[in-house]
C-alpha cells in the first residue's frame, strides 16, 4: 500500500491549487481525477484581483496575464433600454485588475505549474472508498491499472458538488435549488459593443419580475463571449434527485436556441456564430456544515455552491485551498500547533456562508445592485479584497481599548501591497509583495529614526524562536532612519508608501501569514505578544 502525506481528490482549479501549494510548501501529495481528460468548457471565467495576488505569490501570475483578457465592466439593459454602466476600476493600491479566463485555460496553467514540482494528475482515477482511522486514511482508488489502495495522512476533497469525500465524511450539505433552468454557450457575435465589457440584459413581466435574461462574459478572441440564458421549454428537463448544480446532460443547446435569445434581448442586432460548446445547467445554493472531519477536508464546490453572480465560486474555492495548504504543510512536518487545522473551518466557513448568502440575494435581484452601497466597497468585495479573518483563532487581537483600532490594516485583514521600496543592491523600486512570496511567515519590523538596534533584534529573535525558524524577517526603514548595524535584510520606504498603507506606529511589527493576511500588529515592540501569537500556529 502506497504511503503519502496528502491525497487531493479532484483536479479542477481548486484541487490543482491545493496540490501545487502543498508541493511549494515542501509536502508530498498525489492528485487524482475521475475524468480521463480535462473538459474543454469555459465554465468559470471570471478571475478576481485577489486570485491574481494569490497566483503572484504562487509564481503563476505571469502565465495568467499572458492568457487572460481584461474585464473592464458591465453594460446593463432592462426591457430594451440602457441602464447604468459599471466600470470595474479599483484604486491604485490594488496591483491587479478584474480578468476573464476560460476555466480550461486556468486548469492547464495550474497543471503545468504543478508539473514543475514533479507532480502530475492521475487521470481516469476514481475514489471508491475512504476509511479514516486515528493516524491515517485508507483510500480505495480505481484507475486504468485497476483497483488499489493508498494510505494518506490527510485527504482534501476538491471533487465538486457531488463530492464523494463529503459523502464519506458524513457531512450535511444543506440548502435549496433555483427552479429555473439555464443554458450556456461559447459563441462569437458580430455586434460593435465595447470590448472587455460584460453584458446583462433582462426583461420583466407585468408584475416587475425578471422573466428573461441574457448574460455575456467576454473571452479571449474577437467578439467571443460565454453566454448564459434561460433554457427554452424544448430543452427543459425534470429535475432528478440529489444535488442539482452545474452542467447537465440531456439535449444540448444549438446555435438557433442562443440566437433566439439574442433576437429578444441583445442591445443591438447581432448574429451568433462559431459555437464551441454548449450545455444546460442548474443552480443550487448549499453549504457544508463543517469543512473538516478529522483527517478529511473539503474545499471549493464540495463545500459551497451558489449562483455564479459576481464570479465568486472558483475564486472562493481557490482561496479555500490557499488557506488550507500551508496549514497542512506545517501539520505534516510536525511544526503545527494542536489547533492549527481546526482554524481552516473557523476561517473559511464564515466566508463560504457570506458568499452563498450574497450571491443568492444578487441572483434574486437579477445582478449586483449598482446602488447597494458605495461603489468602492462593492468592487473591493466582488474582487474578494475584503475577505479577512479578524475573529479567527490565529489572529492576535489588540491588547486593549487604546489599541483597538489602529489606522491601516487590522489584524486578520489582507496585507496590502505597496511600491517604491528600495534595496541597496537593486536599482529598481521593489514591491512589498516581492517580500511576501515566501511560503513562510514574514515579519516586517518598521524602524524609525533613532530606534535602538537591540529593540529590533529582540523582536526578531523571539519570533524566529517561536516559529522554529520558519520565518522571514525584514526591517522596513522609514525615510531618514539610518542603515541598520545588525545583519538583517532591510528595505527603505523611500516613497513613504508603506507608511501610507500600513500607518505604522513607532517601532511597530507586522506579522504576515503565508497566505498574505496579517496575523497581528505589535506596538510598542512586544516580543512576548509576538511569540504568543506565533504559538497559535506553531507547536511549542
Amino acid at each position: 500500500m502506497d504511503e503519502i502525506d496528502v491525497l487531493v481528490v479532484g483536479a479542477g482549479p481548486v484541487g490543482l491549487t491545493a496540490a501545487a501549494e502543498l508541493r511549494r510548501h515542501g509536502v508530498g501529495c498525489r492528485i487524482v481525477d475521475r475524468l480521463a481528460a480535462p473538459q474543454h468548457y469555459a465554465k468559470a471565467v471570471g478571475v478576481q484581483p485577489r486570485t491574481m495576488e494569490v497566483w503572484d505569490t504562487m509564481g503563476l501570475v505571469r502565465a495568467a496575464l499572458d492568457e487572460a483578457v481584461p474585464m473592464l465592466g458591465q453594460l446593463l439593459y432592462s426591457d430594451g433600454k440602457p441602464g447604468p454602466r459599471i466600470d470595474l476600476v479599483l484604486p491604485p493600491d490594488v496591483p491587479y485588475c478584474f480578468a476573464a479566463l476560460p476555466q480550461y485555460t486556468t486548469e492547464r496553467l495550474l497543471t503545468e505549474h504543478l508539473a514543475g514540482f514533479g507532480t502530475r494528475v492521475e487521470r481516469g482515477t476514481e475514489l471508491v472508498s475512504l476509511e479514516p482511522d486515528a493516524d491515517h486514511v485508507r483510500a480505495g482508488l480505481r484507475g486504468p491499472d485497476g483497483p488499489r489502495e493508498v494510505r494518506a495522512r490527510h485527504v482534501v476533497g476538491c471533487d465538486g458538488a457531488h463530492s464523494p469525500v463529503r459523502k464519506a465524511a458524513g457531512l450535511s450539505f444543506g440548502g435549496d435549488a433555483f427552479p429555473e433552468q439555464y443554458m450556456l454557450g461559447d459563441v462569437e457575435v458580430d455586434w460593435d459593443l465595447p470590448p472587455g465589457y460584460g453584458i446583462r440584459s433582462t426583461h420583466h413581466d407585468a408584475e416587475g419580475r425578471v422573466d428573461d435574461v441574457l448574460v455575456c462574459i467576454p473571452l479571449p478572441g474577437r467578439g467571443r463571449y460565454r453566454m448564459s440564458m434561460m433554457v427554452p421549454d424544448e430543452l427543459a428537463a425534470d429535475p432528478a434527485g440529489g444535488v442539482q448544480h452545474g452542467l447537465e446532460g440531456g439535449r444540448t443547446p444549438e446555435l438557433r436556441h442562443i440566437q433566439a435569445v439574442l433576437d429578444r434581448l441583445s442591445p443591438q442586432p447581432a448574429r451568433a456564430s462559431s459555437l464551441r460548446w454548449s450545455s444546460t445547467f442548474r443552480i443550487s445554493h448549499r453549504l457544508v456544515d463543517r469543512y473538516r472531519a478529522g483527517r478529511l477536508f473539503l474545499a471549493g464546490d464540495a463545500a459551497h455552491i451558489h449562483p455564479p453572480t459576481g464570479a465568486q465560486g472558483m475564486n472562493t474555492g481557490i482561496q479555500d485551498a490557499y488557506n488550507l495548504a500551508w496549514k497542512l504543510a506545517l501539520a505534516v512536518r510536525g511544526l503545527g500547533a494542536d489547533g492549527l487545522l481546526d482554524s481552516y473551518h473557523a476561517e473559511r466557513h464564515p466566508v463560504g456562508e457570506e458568499v452563498v448568502g450574497r450571491t443568492v440575494r444578487h441572483a434574486r435581484a437579477a445582478g449586483v445592485p449598482a446602488d447597494a452601497e458605495d461603489l468602492d466597497t462593492v468592487l473591493r468585495r466582488e474582487a474578494q479584497l475584503l475577505v479577512g479573518y479578524p475573529d479567527g483563532p490565529l489572529t492576535e487581537p489588540p491588547p486593549g481599548a487604546a489599541d483597538a483600532a489602529p489606522a491601516g490594516p487590522a489584524p486578520g485583514d489582507r496585507a496590502p501591497d505597496c511600491r517604491g521600496l528600495e534595496r541597496d543592491l537593486a536599482t529598481y523600486p521593489v514591491r512589498l509583495f516581492d517580500l511576501l512570496r515566501s511560503p513562510r511567515h514574514t515579519l516586517l519590523l518598521h524602524v524609525d529614526p533613532g530606534a535602538p538596534d537591540d529593540q529590533v533584534t529582540t523582536c526578531a529573535v523571539a519570533a524566529l524562536s517561536a516559529a522554529h525558524g520558519q520565518l522571514d524577517v525584514y526591517a522596513v526603514l522609514a525615510p531618514g532612519a539610518p542603515a541598520p548595524q545588525w545583519r538583517l535584510p532591510s528595505v527603505r520606504d523611500a516613497a513613504a508608501e508603506f507608511a501610507a498603507a500600513y500607518r505604522p506606529r513607532p517601532g511597530e511589527a507586522f506579522l504576515v501569514r503565508p497566505d498574505g493576511y496579517l496575523a497581528g500588529r505589535f506596538a510598542p515592540p512586544a516580543p512576548e505578544r509576538l511569540a504568543t501569537c506565533l504559538r497559535r500556529t506553531f507547536a511549542a
